[in-house]
């Protein structure tokens, strides 16, 4: 059983590397269950807040994914129609099967929404941007908590290794 929960967690765990670069996986939150199927391994003992503090930061991760593009939108001299278009683009983005669909969702919506807001295309386009760079750091602020979930999960698995294995 223990092998079956460690190597179900461990891929996870990959999946969750992954899914802070392809917005069609949810990446912390799939790092997270690779987490909590290493704790309920009966070798492992269940550290509930260890669990309990990686479950709040997953979360606030996975929430500001979704605002800090629509930040940067605001700025870089975005206006609410931009941060709105930001948003509604990148949801947009993560359902479209297109390469970089989140990253073009959330550009085009920011410059769609500033338009919209009777901006010209300079200012429109340096929202864009600021949407761009937004979700750029929020990818990136995801793959390190994925990577650290990683560290995490390898520490405890080589921790309790002779009883997994």
């Amino acid at each position: 059983m223990d092998l079956i929960l460690f190597g179900v967690g461990a891929v996870l765990m990959i999946l969750g590397i992954l899914g802070s670069f392809l917005p069609v996986l949810p990446g912390v939150p799939l790092s997270w269950v690779g987490l909590l199927l290493l704790y309920l391994a009966p070798s492992v003992p269940i550290n509930y807040w260890v669990l309990g503090i990686a479950f709040i930061l997953a979360a606030i991760i996975y929430a500001l994914q979704l605002v800090i593009p629509a930040m940067g939108t605001k700025k870089y001299g975005g206006s609410k129609a931009g941060m709105w278009g930001a948003t509604i683009g990148l949801v947009i983005g993560i359902f479209v099967p297109i390469p970089l669909g989140i990253i073009i969702g959330a550009f085009a919506g920011a410059f769609i929404g500033e338009i919209i807001n009777k901006s010209d295309s300079k200012s429109a386009l340096r929202a864009a941007y600021g949407s761009f760079i937004g979700l750029l750091a929020s990818t990136f602020m995801e793959m390190v908590v994925a990577v650290g979930f990683l560290i995490f999960f390898s520490y405890k698995a080589w921790e309790f290794r002779e009883l997994i294995f």
